[in-house]
């Protein structure tokens, strides 16, 4: 016993010793290092130390208290990288193990972004996500069981690249500024896509290389085949080859030196591919392979974000050989999980798998392919992995002995299809390690059945399928190695086959809120009840359209999303569901209605403090607007100061407390010859804006300069293609006399510090100057100059640069004229947001007067109340809240002036289409008409022949009169007259002499033609015709010369048979002696025949009438009628060719098990096409989820009945009509259990 506790102790020594060689190998390989091989390692480790402690037989000590085989060590990362820490804890019974951050618990199930805790075979760890400065803590492992408690601590660092100080690489610290940035992009499925930024890094230094990395969502990105990566010295390229909806995500760009990093970052959103078929899915996305055994890989997939015309019915999924280009399909029925175990591979082999979705309109496109996974058993792959590290493992302390009995066997996945079992390996094995036998039972059996007869498996994992679902097993584990098979584990209990992961709850209500002008900010609830969450899907629909489009095609586990691409203006609703393996959850409710318009947020700094005048106790500050308003006016501005003294900064102090409505300042109670710094913040709606730069520091001395300060305030309105209205406030200090003048002077952005030039020669009283003759597309710096008699001050704080551009959807102002004479300038703006106000301004000054003009800010019209030549001017109306969106009018006494516009609209005329014309109607009617081009609801028409009134009324833009017949009387002219407010119309017609006679004499003769048409009359005059056996044929065409004999609309047309003996005088115009026979097929209808009841006689009418057809009316009906010298016969063919019928397609029995789907189409002829409904038991079937009734093409009727029960039996029909017929295709469906007919026949 000695010799095997010291050759026991040996073996631990050497484990200890093994595992601290793996643990130094681990620090030295960092991320690159799996776990497989640790995990291995320390799992020995742990069973030889509990194999020792077995063999002292001690009853008491086979409990004890948690101890740590191995420690968790500490880390020093750098910040954004992920870092696991490991520990073994050996104890009996099984410890607990907790994790701690500065003694404060950790929960993982709270933060599962940011941490996951993990515990296998007696091996735990806690991974860190994303490291931060934050994450910089004392750590502690805690294990406990009833014996006792143990805890280990490790401290982790991490680092942070931005460090600009010293670099003794280079002896330089660089400065990393990154230019021209991608924005948010969009592409589409197999489109290639490109993202670049300029990279400056100052100073340059030759030959020196910085670290560019391209992550997508915080994971580094490597070059492969569907990412390319350029660095051009200057610039940084990624480039996404074949755009899947893998690639959608946050794109970031790292620019690290050896002084710190620089990064940027932006959203790429990735659009399905049109699909080849109409309301099929789109292609899953994210294929991945898991737990590879030597014959089977788990292939897991993420659901798309539309699902087509109806849901997803299930996924099919391919495998192919690495090396090969044949798709196999390993599925025949499509798996509903996104999740499934792939059987029959051939161990050593490389495999890649595609998925395809399908629903009732087809299957979508293959997803991307996987990546390759080899067939091994996960043993096989930790040994080899252990060889490649040069890992040496001890020899196991037992040789030859039989292995002990698995533990913790249970069922890890469950769905109807398969049954994944995972265990413990047992604590006693032999040298050569152990197998697996994996044994199966019926529940309410004591069989048990081993699945895998063929070969025993080496991993402690195994999927089972061939169940049969719904129904219960138990399940147990045996190992084997070369000297025997052992003793089975303890049975996982029953478990019933079927679906063990439910489908997501609904989210919770989303809530939008304003980002930019193109996107939103959408936000949710959590789903409360979910499992194995993959993430969410966010819709979004035009309200009132009905149409939801997907916002993101990748799903998101954070429950706020910023969605892109939206129209501005346009309102929009939201909506949320959630995605698991299971499926999709229910739809949100629909958000709110949201407009798309930029959130209000804090203004920008304002920037150019500048001094503009000085005195003894007193400094006039000014300085420029903020370029970003952020959305909202600016409602003022706050002033801070300081005082320098040698080097000594003093502290910051406002100036005024309440809020300054202009860009300057005057700051007083100032110490003479003091040096003062000056900030200025601006504020509007959203709050207070950051501190500008500090000003220079200015003296507190009196000016004694001549000439006159700076000007102030600049700012540009009216920005066009190649124009732009320059606007400015005086100077605050005149200097020796006051300014009488200005000069504005510009350049191109581009030109450097040097190149202002002055627009014009002589000075420009005003304060504003329109520049015209700029370059489309090209910026410009602008600056003021102000002068006195003394001369020309200093230039102003420069004003750009401006882009010279016009933006889209910007109209100018035009004048109109309304049908009362009143004159009105309208100004349109298509960008105003909430709070906007139109500003109107005459000669760019605010306009206070409202005698001689009203404006109505509401809707940008400006009224002239009394046009002159006061009025004559430039007005200018600029939109508040829309970033500068402003036009301008000059009305000038040579151009279109007030008072060309007053004369103008003093002599208008209503235009009209065409003048008055004449037509000749029916019955000899007589038409004259107009129509008017333009016209208020108020116009009036006076109706006018030989300039006497006959009536008056309104129009509605035609205008008409009709006169029945022209007499001689009727020769003259005819006029309408209009007036519409104050602008009036005429249009005549003259009918005399010659023109009037020949329209009177082609009146007459078409009231004639249709006084003749109304009795018996000839449509085609007696004529003859020579047939081919010579024989002359005398012909005409005569109407209105039978007795009057109708036809209900009821009786679809057909007549019976029936004679009439002697008809009543009463019975329309014909003589007593007439008499009326009735036949069908030439065969007279006797009077005691049963249809003689269905002929009917009213006043001079007769008719026969047949209520719904059958086949037996089917014939040829004739009637005659004869007064002895005369006769007039009618014949009408009802064959029923075009009647509706059920022409084939159903059968006359259909047997169907319970469970199933029943599907059946009919045949259908008619025409006209007839109505189509299904009954059951002579009762007419309303469709449903359970009735599913078509009518296609007019032809094909089918019916579709889910999921069929016993309660679905009986006699059915399929019915047709038209109004020529009526038709029934009847068929009896029985539903039968056979598991009832099996107990029947038994019982039997």
């Amino acid at each position: 016993m000695t010799e095997s506790l010291n050759c026991c102790h040996k073996s631990l020594v050497c484990c200890v010793a093994s595992h601290e060689a793996v643990r130094g190998l681990m620090e030295a390989q960092e991320e690159e290092v799996t776990e497989e091989g640790i995990q291995y390692v320390a799992m020995r480790n742990l069973f030889v130390r509990e194999a020792k402690e077995a063999m002292k037989m001690n009853p008491d000590n086979l409990t004890h208290r948690p101890e740590f085989i191995v420690k968790p060590r500490g880390q020093t990362v750098w910040e954004g990288k992920t870092l696991k820490l490991h520990c073994t804890v050996a104890g009996w019974p099984k410890p607990r193990v907790a994790w701690y951050k500065n003694n404060v618990l950790i929960d993982a199930k709270a933060h599962p972004e940011k941490y996951t805790t993990e515990s296998n075979y007696n091996m735990h760890s806690l991974e860190i996500k994303n490291c931060d400065f934050l994450d910089t803590a004392q750590y502690c492992a805690s294990a406990l069981n009833i014996k006792g408690e143990a805890s280990s601590v490790a401290t982790i660092v991490v680092k942070s690249r931005l460090n600009y100080g010293f670099s003794p690489e280079h002896g330089v610290t660089f400065r990393t500024t990154i230019l021209d940035k991608f924005e948010v992009a969009f592409g589409s499925e197999g489109e290639t896509l490109s993202l670049g930024c300029t990279v400056i890094i100052y100073p340059t230094v030759k030959n020196y290389q910085p670290d560019v990395v391209w992550s997508r969502n915080s994971v580094p990105l490597k070059p492969s085949k569907w990412v390319h990566t350029h660095w051009s010295g200057e610039r940084a390229t990624l480039t996404l080859v074949h755009l899947n909806k893998e690639d959608e995500g946050m794109y970031t760009l790292r620019v690290n030196t050896k002084s710190g990093f620089d990064t940027y970052s932006a959203y790429v959103f990735v659009k399905d591919a049109d699909v080849e078929v109409e309301g099929v899915p789109v292609a899953p996305l994210d294929v991945h392979c898991h737990d590879a055994n030597k014959d089977y890989v788990v292939v897991t997939w993420k659901q798309p974000a539309v699902e087509g015309s109806s849901s997803i019915l299930g996924y099919y999924i391919d495998r192919c050989e690495v090396g090969t280009h044949h798709w196999a399909q390993c599925n025949d029925v499509p798996v509903k999980y996104a999740r499934f175990p792939v059987t029959g591979l051939v161990e050593g082999r490389s495999y890649t798998f595609r998925v395809r979705a399908v629903n009732k309109a087809g299957v979508s496109r293959p997803s991307r392919v996987s990546e390759a996974v080899v067939a091994m058993d996960p043993s096989d792959r930790a040994r080899l992995r252990a060889v490649n590290r040069d890992i040496a493992f001890y020899a196991d302390l037992f040789l030859g002995v039989i292995p002990g009995e698995p533990t913790d066997v249970e069922v890890t996945e469950a769905t109807k299809s398969y049954v994944v079992l995972a265990w413990k390996p047992p604590v006693q094995r032999g040298h050569e390690g152990v197998m697996y036998y994996i044994e199966k039972c019926v529940s309410g059996s004591d069989t048990w059945q081993r699945v895998n007869t063929g070969m025993p498996v080496k991993s402690p994992r195994f999927a089972l399928f061939d169940l049969a679902e719904g129904k219960s097993y138990n399940f147990r584990v045996r190992c084997c190695n070369s000297a025997g098979v052992g003793e089975s584990s303890m049975p996982t209990g029953e478990i019933t086959v079927g679906d063990k992961l439910d489908l997501p709850s609904t989210p919770g209500n989303p809530v939008v809120t304003r980002n930019t002008d193109t996107s939103v900010v959408v936000s949710w609830a959590a789903s409360k009840e979910v499992a194995h969450l993959v993430g969410y899907y966010i819709d979004c629909s035009v309200v009132g359209s009905n149409v939801w489009m997907p916002c993101n095609n990748k799903p998101v586990k954070k429950t706020r999303f910023v969605c892109h691409g939206l129209t501005t203006g346009e309102n929009y609703v939201f909506r949320v569901k959630a995605v698991n393996a299971a499926g999709y959850s229910q739809s949100s409710h629909d958000s709110e209605a949201v407009a798309v318009k930029a959130a209000v947020s804090i203004p920008g700094k304002p920037n150019g403090v500048t001094l503009l005048e000085a005195a003894k106790d007193y400094m006039v500050l000014g300085w420029t607007a903020p370029a970003n308003d952020g959305g909202a006016d600016i409602r003022g501005y706050f002033v801070d100061y300081r005082t320098l003294k040698g080097d000594v900064v003093g502290k910051w102090h406002e100036m005024n407390h309440q809020a300054l409505t202009t860009t300057s300042y005057k700051a007083e109670n100032l110490k003479e010859n003091v040096l003062y710094q000056f900030q200025v913040r601006a504020m509007n709606m959203a709050g207070v804006s950051k501190a500008s730069l500090a000003s220079a520091a200015l003296e507190c001395k009196e000016w004694t300069i001549t000439v006159p300060g700076a000007p102030v305030g600049l700012h540009v309105l009216e920005v066009r293609d190649t124009s732009v209205v320059v606007l400015w406030e005086p100077p605050a200090f005149d200097g020796r006399t006051p300014v009488n003048g200005y000069y504005l002077d510009l350049k191109e952005a581009s030109a450097g510090e040097e190149g202002l030039k002055a627009v014009h020669e002589k000075a420009n009283k005003s304060k504003y100057m329109k520049v015209t003759g700029l370059k489309p597309g090209t910026s410009y710096v602008f600056s003021v100059r102000a002068q006195n008699l003394a001369g020309v001050g200093k230039p102003s704080a420069a004003l750009g640069p401006i882009l010279a551009q016009t933006r889209p959807g910007t109209k100018e102002i035009h004048v109109d004229v309304d049908d009362d004479g009143v004159i009105s300038m309208v100004f349109e703006c298509s960008e105003m947001s909430e709070g906007s106000e139109f500003i109107w301004s005459k000669n760019y000054k605010a306009i206070t007067d409202t005698s001689r003009l009203t404006v109505v800010t509401e809707n940008g019209k400006a009224i002239f109340n009394t046009p002159s030549l006061d009025d004559l001017g430039t007005y200018s109306c600029m939109v508040t809240g829309t970033d500068g969106f402003s036009s301008s009018y000059t009305l000038t006494e040579e151009g279109e002036s007030a008072c060309k516009l007053s004369q103008m609209c003093a002599s208008l005329v209503i235009p009209f289409k065409n003048e008055m014309a004449m037509e000749l109607l029916e019955k000899g009617r007589v038409r004259f008409w107009t129509q008017l081009e333009k016209f208020t609801s108020a116009c009036e028409v006076e109706y006018v022949f030989n300039d006497v009134i006959i009536t008056q009324g309104k129009t509605t833009g035609i205008i008409e009169m009709f006169m029945d017949s022209l007499e001689v009387t009727d020769e003259g002219s005819f006029t309408f007259n209009l007036v519409d407010g104050k602008a009036k119309g005429t249009t005549s017609l003259v009918l005399i002499g010659d023109e009037f006679r020949t329209l009177q004499k082609k009146s007459e003769f078409e009231r004639a033609e249709w006084v003749r048409k109304q009795g018996p009359h000839f449509v085609e005059y007696l004529g003859f015709t020579v047939t081919e056996e010579c024989n002359v044929l005398l012909k005409c065409k005569v109407r209105k010369v039978t007795v009057n004999v109708c036809t209900a609309v009821s009786i679809f047309k057909k007549m019976k048979r029936h004679k009439i003996g002697s008809v009543p005088p009463q019975i329309g115009n014909v003589k007593a002696e007439t008499e009326i026979t009735w036949s069908k097929d030439c065969i007279e209808i006797a009077e005691d025949d049963e249809d003689a009841q269905k002929i009917e006689r009213k006043e001079e009418q007769l008719w026969l009438k047949i209520n719904e057809p059958t086949e037996k009316d089917k014939g040829k009906y004739a009637m005659d009628i004869f007064d002895g010298k005369d006769g007039v016969k009618r014949v009408f063919d009802l064959s029923g060719k075009d009647r509706a019928r059920v022409v084939g397609g159903l059968p006359d029995v259909v047997a169907i098990q319970e469970g199933k789907s029943l599907n059946l189409t009919g045949n259908v002829w008619g025409e006209p096409t007839p109505e189509v409904s299904w009954t059951k038991n002579e009762k007419e079937l309303v469709p449903d989820e359970h009735y599913k009734l078509k009518f296609e093409h007019g032809k094909f009727a089918s019916i579709t009945i889910a999921a069929v029960t016993t309660a679905d039996s009986g006699k059915y029909a399929l019915v047709v009509k038209n109004k020529y017929g009526t038709e029934a295709g009847v068929f009896t469906v029985s539903v039968y259990n056979p598991e009832e007919e099996e107990k029947e026949e038994k019982k039997g």
